[in-house]
C-alpha cells in the first residue's frame, strides 16, 4: 500500500471529512443491528435464506462503492472494488476453518449466528486498530513493504499447502486463553454466553467458540490488512472495504461451510493472490502496477479456480453443498 512519499502520488489522496467517517460507522451500526433483529432467534438458516443473505450483503458492499466513486472519482473505485475483492476471497478460508472450529467445540448449527455476530463486530474493532497502524508504521518506514510483502509470500505459499488439520492449533490456543480467566462448561445453555458451574460463573461453550473466533481473526488479519494495504494509499478506502467484506462473512460461511471439497482449487487461487500483493507490495516503492490490472489477475485468479473446481466437482461426481 503505502508508499514514501515520493511515491504517494500512485494511490489516490483524498481529502475524508469527518462526515464521511460517521456516515460510514452509523451505517455498519445500523446494518449490524438490523442484522441482529433478524437473528434475534435461534435457527438454523436454510440454504436459500443463506444465499439470499450473501446476494445482500454483496449488493451492499458493491452500493457503496458506488458513494466511492460518486464521493472520490473513479481512482477511488478501483482501490475499494481491489480491497473488497481480496478480503472477500481472503475470507473464504475463514469460512472453512470456522467450520472445523465449530465441528471441534460441538457448537449446533443454530447458535452458530450468534458467535459470528459477535465475532464479525470484534472483527471490525480488530481490523480498525491494524489498518490504522499499518498505514502509520509504512508511511513512516517504507522499507516495511518490503517486510510485509516478503510476509504475504511466505504466507501465500502456506496456503496453497493448506492443511487438513488448519484451525485446530487455533482452537487448543483460544480455550487455553479462556480457561486461564475463568472455568469453561462442557454444556450449552441456550444462546448464553455464561452459565453457573458448581456455583461459580462460567463460560459456555459459545463462549469458548467466540473466544477462538477472535483469535483465528487476528492471526487472518496479519494476513489480509498488509494485502489490502498493497492496494490502498487510504485508511478510509481500505476500512471501508475491509468492513463491507466482513460483514457478510456470516452468510457465506451458512452457504459455504459444508462445501470445501466443491472448491478444492480456491486455497490455491487464494494462495496465489497473497503471493501476488506480496510481491506487488514488495515493488512498489520503485513500481506502481496500476490498480485496474491488479483488480484483472486477482479476478482472474479466482475465476479460474472456480471452473477449475467446478470441473473437478463433475468429474470426479461429489455431491453438491445442499446434499453435504
Amino acid at each position: 500500500m503505502l508508499l514514501a512519499a515520493s511515491d504517494r502520488s500512485n494511490f489516490v489522496d483524498i481529502d475524508v471529512p469527518i462526515g464521511a467517517w460517521i456516515g460510514l460507522l452509523v451505517l455498519i451500526a445500523a446494518l449490524l443491528a438490523v442484522d441482529l433483529y433478524r437473528h434475534r432467534d435461534a435457527h438454523a438458516p436454510s440454504p436459500k435464506e443463506a444465499l439470499l443473505e450473501s446476494i445482500f450483503w454483496v449488493m451492499c458492499g458493491l452500493a457503496f462503492s458506488l458513494v466511492i466513486a460518486f464521493m472520490f472519482g473513479g481512482a477511488a473505485f478501483g482501490e475499494y472494488i481491489s480491497g473488497y475483492l481480496i478480503e472477500k476471497s481472503l475470507s473464504i478460508d475463514n469460512v472453512f476453518v470456522w467450520s472445523m472450529l465449530f465441528a471441534t467445540l460441538s457448537i449446533p448449527l443454530k447458535y452458530q449466528h450468534r458467535v459470528l455476530f459477535w465475532g464479525i463486530f470484534g472483527a471490525l474493532a480488530l481490523r480498525a486498530v491494524f489498518i490504522v497502524l499499518g498505514s502509520a508504521l509504512i508511511s513512516q518506514f517504507w522499507w516495511l513493504l518490503l517486510v510485509f510483502g516478503a510476509f504475504l509470500v511466505y504466507t501465500g505459499a502456506k496456503i496453497i499447502r493448506h492443511r487438513d488439520d488448519e484451525g485446530e492449533k487455533e482452537s487448543t490456543r483460544g480455550l487455553g486463553l479462556l480457561r486461564r480467566v475463568m472455568p469453561v462448561s462442557d454444556k450449552l445453555d441456550g444462546q448464553k454466553f455464561f452459565t453457573v458451574l458448581n456455583g461459580k460463573r462460567a463460560a459456555t461453550p459459545l463462549l469458548a467458540a467466540l473466544v477462538v473466533i477472535e483469535v483465528t481473526d487476528v492471526i487472518f488479519a496479519v494476513d489480509s490488512v498488509p494485502a489490502i494495504l498493497a492496494v490502498s494509499n487510504e485508511s478510509f478506502i481500505v476500512f471501508a472495504s475491509n468492513a463491507f467484506a466482513i460483514l457478510g462473512l456470516r452468510a457465506m460461511y451458512f452457504l459455504l461451510a459444508n462445501a470445501k471439497d466443491r472448491f478444492h482449487y480456491l486455497a490455491h487461487a487464494l494462495g496465489g493472490i497473497l503471493i501476488f500483493v506480496g510481491l506487488k507490495m514488495g515493488i512498489s516503492h520503485w513500481y506502481h502496477m496500476n490498480t485496474y490490472v491488479s483488480l484483472g489477475i486477482i479476478v482472474a485468479m479466482i475465476s479460474g479456480a472456480i471452473a477449475l473446481s467446478i470441473l473437478r466437482t463433475k468429474r470426479l461426481g461429489l455431491p453438491d453443498a445442499a446434499h453435504k
